[in-house]
């Protein structure tokens, strides 16, 4: 597979890609393409109210691997010092982000994975919105300092795509961010207000798209670390307290990108990791700091293994390199085991190819990047051992090292 199609698997062109069909089966081809509204909502906002219908039957978030209780809430942050890349005459870029945390209570409702509006409006359908989630909205943070870890996700995915490995690293102690980067997907905003993916096609046709998106969202990314490292604890999530020594980031195709280049601008990031993403520029700043890339099928990808080869040979601090060959693109992201708990696999059109899916389980493949994402992250911003990351492993014998 070529570095070009690597990037397209993930691009998600709304209510046209693999999984969109195969979520929605015929309805697919008449869902809306994005939604267009564009009222304004205050700053300050409150987030979307929990959901408190009783849990439906619908797939469940896997569950983490220590069972922690892990609360969650969502706010919109408004940078006021930068103009929003994709839309100039906008003076200020407007996020959504929602936040994972440990916390000593499980009682409460459950957060919602994604709103049947939103779900709508991405898939085509309002299934995916029954995913029952594993964190309680608006819980209490547990006291003390948590390190942070970001995520960003595919170009043209929601943060939503990253909930089972948000909820998997606050249950192992992280303070965690999930950044929706506004118009490069659908955008739900306090209200109800959707805003459109507008570059949503345009890396088919500008070379240099990638490497504009990637310091997009690391500014997007350094914007979120500003807020949440704010003196005072100002931080959006009210008694959630980050410790400013122990941040890391980390990211899912276009987004695993944006994590290499925002530690390479930000020196307060101390490890990134690449989830399956082009590279988009070299890797450059980052001060012998740590760097996991986890690939799928890149062995047999000439295109997509020369861009991290390349990438290899400029990380001068402990870096990784494991593959799960097995797996395709998508794997890496919730998309992978909700279309198999929903039962999906065999409606996906017959063209699809293996590099989406893969052959791996959605689950299997869930486990194995909670698995060394989690090592990885323990070992450099906590100082815990992570064999896992130094030798081929017999509970995941389905990964290899690359390197």
């Amino acid at each position: 597979m070529s570095k070009t199609a690597r990037w397209r698997s993930a691009a998600l062109p709304i209510a046209s890609t693999a999984l969109v069909l195969a979520l929605a089966g015929p309805a697919a081809a008449s869902a809306p393409a994005a939604a267009t509204a564009t009222t304004t909502a205050p700053e300050a906002a409150p987030d979307a109210a929990p959901d408190t219908r009783p849990d439906a039957a619908g797939p469940r978030v896997p569950a983490t691997s220590t069972h922690r209780p892990v609360g969650t809430t969502s706010a919109r942050l408004v940078d006021r010092d930068r103009p929003d890349p994709w839309r100039p005459d906008t003076p200020s870029r407007e996020l959504m982000v929602t936040f994972w945390y440990p916390t000593d209570s499980a009682r409460g409702t459950h957060a919602p994975y994604l709103s049947p509006e939103l779900s709508t409006a991405l898939y085509g359908t309002a299934e995916p919105a029954g995913v029952r989630t594993g964190a309680v909205a608006g819980a209490r943070p547990a006291p003390g300092r948590h390190p942070l870890v970001l995520l960003s996700p595919g170009f043209g995915l929601s943060r939503t795509t990253l909930t089972a490995l948000g909820e998997e690293l606050a249950a192992r102690g992280y303070a965690v961010a999930a950044v929706d980067h506004t118009y490069e997907t659908l955008v739900e905003f306090p209200g109800g207000r959707i805003e459109p993916c507008l570059v949503c096609g345009r890396e088919a046709t500008d070379p240099d798209f990638g490497a504009s998106a990637s310091r997009a969202r690391a500014a997007d990314l350094r914007f979120v670390i500003d807020r949440l490292t704010a003196p005072g604890n100002r931080g959006p999530v009210r008694g959630l307290t980050v410790d400013p020594g122990r941040i890391g980031v980390a990211g899912h195709s276009l987004g695993g990108a944006a994590a290499l280049e925002a530690m390479g601008e930000d020196r307060r990031i101390r490890a990134a990791a690449n989830l399956d993403g082009t590279v988009w520029i070299p890797p450059t700043g980052l001060r012998s700091r740590p760097v996991l890339l986890f690939s799928a099928q890149l062995g047999g990808s000439p295109g997509a293994t020369e861009n991290w080869e390349d990438s290899w040979k400029r990380l001068t601090g402990p870096r990784y390199w494991v593959d799960l060959p097995t797996a395709g693109h998508l794997s890496f992201s919730d998309e992978h085991w909700v279309v198999d708990a929903l039962g999906s696999r065999d409606q996906l059109p017959a063209d699809t190819g293996p590099d989406v899916f893969g052959s791996v389980r959605g689950d299997r493949a869930l486990a194995a990047t909670r698995a060394y994402l989690g090592a990885f992250l323990d070992r450099h911003l906590l100082g815990r051992p992570a064999p896992l990351l130094d030798r081929p492993s017999r509970a995941f014998p389905e990964v290899r090292f690359a390197k």
